[in-house]
């Protein structure tokens, strides 16, 4: 039972304290909280991890309990498009299920692999202090079984609780610090080799003590097979799997959203430098259709990856701002406006103009006026509907490979690189034979060169000295472990599809005054390499990320 608190000035914030001098690694936590919080079979809210330290026989078996860690500036909180992660004033950090839409952003923001899908009902759960516990003076049911009292709650602002006791007054460590969350779960006495998930060597084959687990391309145990990042000798003897947050329909969506923001950003760069005109049908059929078209697929995508997509509707009813998830729907829901309206412009603009032959309407100039207004605001949102996933990503805060402040500019130039793929067959088909006197000209320009760029960003990317161990091991993950395929095939490709137009556009420099005839068609078959090999690049750097073990 939890003492009444004499009334003070400073506000309460709990904390917890795990006394690994005391652990006996008995899973009493692990069950009382299941028990208590009803959790399903194969997730939980806390677990022991189990590390065999030295060599036998000078071996020694180290614990670890790992749980939320109440963050003082929780991500998963910050990341929560609905406000389904809250954090109380007393310092928990709680959720309410039914706000939530199963978007697991929090999962991906949460840098100790804290929080899970609920199997049963779908949405995203953790361990929450017992709040309800707590509320009635209470004890959280892991407090009250542990047999040797390793587990300790407490007021961190108040000098004479324990808990405060030990933290201002003992050697005490947390989790991840360079995350800057400042976790209100502090250990004492914990090995290295548990606190950090790379420091022991997971057991080949995925044996461990009570258990087999394979890592795949859904699941994620602590530790690796060829990399650690401790001198120690440690095993790793049990943990829990962790299944990755996003699958491959993420990876999809940043493509699909790549080709719906970059073909109209193409259509009007092409527009306003003078290569097409309003009567132009990339202009006025193409940019709008092909856009919105697989802006539908990309709404389609992250509906589909939604636990509950019904609630969808609470991200523009209920909006957490801080919410990069919230800020891009908004974008994306301006983005389609502006191309619904750009087609409806489009229809009246060609029903106007009647036959082939009939002269242009003061009507038909209207609507061209108002589309070309259009572009004032269309230019700008294609370009964020491009570029926002950086900063969602970047939210992830748990994913050190998607701390790239060089992903904005990759992601316009991915949009670029797309938008003239998709375009440049449709711009042959409309004017065969034809180069100089058609878009085909700077298509093959814009793709050429941006295929160029996005082959040196990714090779600055995988060639560069990583600042952290968890982004050298996703890398590590991308090159030569699971996705390396993906990610190989996809350069490739890329290579491919670049090299392409680059021969078409040396052949039209060095034979100027020759007709590039057939040429051209091998110019537009380099389209299809770029497209397939960036959707395989894009799945295997978003799989690599979440790759590294957090817990």
């Amino acid at each position: 039972m939890i003492e009444p608190e004499p009334a003070r000035n400073t506000p309460v914030q709990w904390a917890k304290v795990i006394d690994h001098t005391r652990c006996i690694g008995c899973h009493a936590c692990t069950t009382a909280c299941k028990s208590e919080n009803v959790v399903p079979i194969g997730v939980t809210r806390t677990y022991v991890k189990h590390v065999d330290v030295g060599v036998f026989p000078q071996v020694r078996r180290a614990h670890q309990v790992t749980r939320c860690n109440q963050c003082a500036h929780a991500p998963c909180v910050t990341a929560c498009p609905t406000t389904a992660m809250f954090k109380r004033p007393d310092g928990i950090v709680d959720f309410d299920k039914s706000i939530c839409i199963g978007c697991k952003a929090c999962m991906a923001a949460c840098p100790y692999d804290a929080i899970f899908i609920n199997p049963e009902d779908h949405s995203a759960e953790k361990c929450n202090f017992c709040a309800h516990r707590i509320d009635v003076g209470l004890e959280p049911a892991c407090v009250v079984v542990c047999p040797t009292q390793a587990i300790l709650i407490g007021d961190m602002n108040d000098p004479s609780s324990y808990v405060g006791q030990i933290i201002n007054r003992e050697p005490v460590n947390v989790r991840r610090p360079e995350k800057e969350t400042l976790p209100k779960l502090f250990y004492k006495g914990a090995h290295q080799a548990t606190l950090d998930p790379l420091a022991a060597r997971r057991p080949e084959a995925g044996l461990f003590m009570w258990s087999e687990q394979q890592q795949d391309s859904e699941h994620v145990v602590s530790g690796n097979p060829t990399y650690n990042n401790s001198s120690a000798a440690a095993l790793l003897s049990y943990d829990v799997a962790h299944s990755i947050p996003w699958d491959w329909r993420v990876s999809l969506y940043t493509w699909t959203k790549g080709i719906a923001s970059g073909v109209y950003l193409v259509a009007v760069l092409l527009m306003l430098f003078g290569f097409t005109g309003f009567a132009d049908p990339i202009w006025y059929w193409l940019a709008p259709v092909i856009s919105g078209g697989f802006l539908a697929i990309t709404g389609g995508l992250l509906l589909w990856d939604l636990e509950h997509p019904a609630r969808f509707y609470l991200i523009f009813t209920k909006p957490q701002w801080r919410s990069w998830l919230v800020k891009g729907a908004f974008i994306i829901l301006a983005y389609s406006i502006v191309l619904a309206l750009h087609f409806l412009a489009s229809v009246v603009i060609v029903r106007s103009a009647g036959p082939a032959n009939h002269p242009l309407n003061r009507s038909m100039i209207l609507w061209s006026f108002f589309q070309f207004c259009l572009t004032l605001a269309g230019l700008p949102l294609s370009i964020m509907t491009a570029v926002y996933t950086a900063y969602l990503f970047a939210q992830a805060k748990a994913r050190d490979l998607w701390q790239n402040p060089l992903l904005p500019p990759h992601l316009l130039v991915q949009a670029l690189l797309l938008g003239s793929a998709v375009l440049l067959p449709f711009a042959l088909w409309f004017q065969p034979g034809q180069m100089f006197a058609s878009p085909v000209h700077p298509l093959l320009w814009i793709l050429a060169v941006t295929s160029v760029v996005h082959v040196l960003m990714v090779w600055g990317e995988t060639s560069l000295t990583h600042s952290t161990a968890h982004s050298r091991l996703a890398v590590w993950e991308m090159i030569y472990g699971r996705y390396r395929y993906y990610f190989w095939l996809g350069l490739v490709m890329s290579i491919l599809g670049g090299l392409l137009p680059w021969l078409v556009l040396y052949k039209s420099l060095s034979f100027a005054n020759s007709s590039p005839g057939p040429a051209i068609a091998v110019g537009v078959a380099g389209a299809p390499f770029a497209l397939i090999g960036l959707l395989l690049h894009e799945h295997a750097y978003v799989q690599a990320g979440q790759s590294v073990p957090l817990a």
